[in-house]
């Protein structure tokens, strides 16, 4: 009887020990993003992407660029008292309602346009000038290789943030990573990606809309 008693608790024991590294190997969620309020954002609620540099330009917005009238392009309003349009973000697990750090999003502006296009952010490869810029016209939702192009990161840049491209919803597809800055194109900001020293990461923050 104390030799079953004795192995039970050494088997107790053994079973503590290898059980314990495991359930603390989770890793931990990253950080949720905070809006000017301090306040967590929330997937499918609207925001403002505010520049924090003030004097060069507002929030963001919707224009044709190019001889495109559509899609439209995503631009920072040239005013800096415009907020310009309410976008909402979407995690690529649709089930997570926090907005967090270094996780893929959809981001959509919560706005009617003339284009049939979708307001959801997309990539698009310049090919006259070489240049990737932001437009619209993308898919919200389904990760993979074909949506490849639809999805943006939230962030820190020191106490503020910054958005990045480097989409990790295809574990075999190979993509440029960079962050987003401002390209100035025919008097125009628009969203493109910091491949050369001119173009530098566009340091923003959130602003929940009325």
């Amino acid at each position: 009887m104390k030799t079953t008693a004795t192995h039970l608790s050494l088997c107790f024991i053994l079973f503590s020990i290898y059980t314990i590294p495991l359930l603390s190997a989770a890793p931990e969620a990253p950080a949720p993003v905070l809006d000017i309020a301090g306040k967590v954002l929330r997937a499918g609620v609207n925001y403002y992407i505010l520049p924090v540099i003030r004097g060069r330009g507002g929030g963001l917005s919707l224009a044709s660029t190019g001889n495109n009238t559509c899609p439209l392009s995503v631009v920072q309003e040239l005013s800096e008292v415009k907020n310009g349009l309410p976008l909402t973000f979407h995690p690529v697990d649709p089930k997570k309602g926090v907005v967090r750090l270094s996780t893929d999003h959809n981001i959509k502006f919560s706005a009617s346009t003339i284009c049939v296009q979708s307001t959801v952010w997309r990539l698009d490869n310049d090919e006259s000038t070489g240049k990737y810029f932001v437009n619209t016209g993308g898919v919200e939702g389904n990760p993979g290789s074909g949506s490849i192009s639809n999805w943006f990161k939230i962030e820190a840049y020191g106490s503020d943030y910054k958005l990045l491209f480097c989409p990790t919803v295809c574990n075999f597809c190979k993509v440029i990573c960079r962050d987003v800055g401002i390209v100035v194109q025919d008097g125009k900001r628009r969203l493109g990606l910091t491949l050369t020293d001119d173009v530098t990461p566009f340091p923003i923050m959130f602003k929940k809309a009325a």
